[in-house]
């Protein structure tokens, strides 16, 4: 729009030379015509908005300088056309149509003196040449306003989008963070408190018991001193870092937790595999949470851990003869005669540790029969791997 502005003033001045050379207002003519460029140039860097009175008065400098130009002489009168988008952009709309209808007339009488006759072409082209050009301008600015709006909406959106994906994020993270304190530290500390407090009831009495259970005891902070420092570095868990597997994994958990109060054995059914890192390290969790859960609130003197290894899915079933429970209802998290307090957080666990590879838990229980809690997760189908190596696992998804 600014080159054809300049094109037009540039051919009104020649064809004002060419037509009337040699005439007094010539000069004038000349120097408007460079004044009207010159402040034409001006209007991009003055008033830094549209609406600004600087920009208003530069508007009207510029607009006064083409009328007076039309008058001495009417080929300046296209110069009106560029104008025009001018007016549309500086003014309100209201302002900019009636601005626009002054040029227009203005051109229509330019264009009637230079005929010297009346022609009806001139009189009604222009006009509807403005309406045109001022309707597709107007149409396009409320187009534009639509974008920056649906933009606007867009990016809000997207921001929204990225905070909720943040603080999903974030919960996720706590949860696996809790799951991994309850399963590995609180448990071991658990244990140590309650073999101290052995030894210390024993201490008078049976002072070599007693040291066996600080010796014990000093084993499982060794052990929690290993599993947090993994834990930090967001490794394996220790039991897992030998690279023995999950079945080597659980018969030393079962060793390490069997004591006087309790007896943990372990058992395998079918051909040991190996097994997933984070399937192998979700079972270990599970069975190290199950038995924090029967040592703290079954008083059992006997639990199992059973690994079965299938073709499709391995299940690890935690059995004990505790005092039992009512187990909970579908979608509940603890017991219902569980303790209170920081209790009854390890069943929530292992159903959430579960439910991440696409598994399922099984709970069955009755107050005084003990209870067996049995974890079933699937494995992939190893023909549909070596056909594609692309195809998603139910662990590979999670973070």
């Amino acid at each position: 729009m600014h080159t054809a502005f300049f094109l037009l003033l540039g051919s009104s001045l020649t064809r004002f030379l060419m037509r009337h050379p040699g005439e007094p207002r010539t000069p004038w003519i000349i120097a408007l015509s460079v004044s009207l460029a010159l402040l034409y140039v001006l209007g991009p860097v003055i008033g830094a908005r549209p609406t600004a009175p600087r920009r208003l008065a530069w508007l009207i400098l510029v607009v006064a300088v083409w009328v007076v130009l039309v008058v001495l002489a009417p080929s300046f009168a296209w110069c009106a056309v560029p104008l025009f988008y001018t007016g549309l952009r500086t003014l309100p709309p209201r302002a900019a149509l009636f601005l626009v209808a002054v040029l227009t007339a203005f051109v229509v009488v330019a264009q009637l003196q230079l005929a010297g006759s009346f022609d009806p072409n001139l009189l009604l082209a222009p006009p509807a040449w403005a309406a045109v050009a001022t309707a597709v301008f107007l149409h396009m600015q409320r187009q534009a306003a639509r974008q920056r709006e649906l933009i606007d909406d867009l990016i809000r959106t997207r921001r929204e989008l990225a905070a909720t994906e943040r603080r999903e994020g974030t919960l996720a993270e706590r949860q696996r963070l809790s799951m991994e304190i309850h399963d590995t530290l609180a448990q071991g500390l658990s244990s140590q408190q309650m073999l101290l407090q052995a030894a210390d009831r024993l201490w008078d009495t049976d002072p070599a018991k007693a040291r066996t259970h600080v010796r014990t005891a000093e084993s499982i902070t060794e052990h929690g001193l290993a599993e947090a420092r993994r834990f930090v570095h967001d490794l394996a868990p220790a039991d897992l870092a030998d690279g023995g597997g999950v079945a080597q994994a659980l018969r030393a958990l079962a060793e390490r937790e069997s004591d006087a109060g309790l007896t943990v054995r372990f058992h395998v059914e079918g051909t040991p595999v190996p097994l997933p890192d984070r399937v192998s390290s979700a079972l270990l969790r599970i069975a190290q949470g199950a038995l924090a859960n029967v040592r703290e609130h079954a008083d059992a003197t006997t639990a199992a851990l059973t690994l079965t290894l299938l073709d499709d899915q391995v299940v690890l079933d935690v059995a004990d003869d505790g005092r039992g429970f009512t187990p909970p209802p579908a979608g509940a998290d603890a017991p219902p005669d569980s303790p209170a307090g920081v209790r009854g957080h390890g069943l929530p666990a292992i159903r959430a540790r579960a439910g991440q590879l696409g598994g399922t838990l099984t709970i069955e229980s009755a107050p005084g029969e003990g209870a067996v809690l049995s974890v079933s997760i699937p494995l992939p189908n190893p023909q549909s791997n070596q056909q594609s190596n692309t195809q998603s696992n139910p662990w590979e998804s999670q973070p």
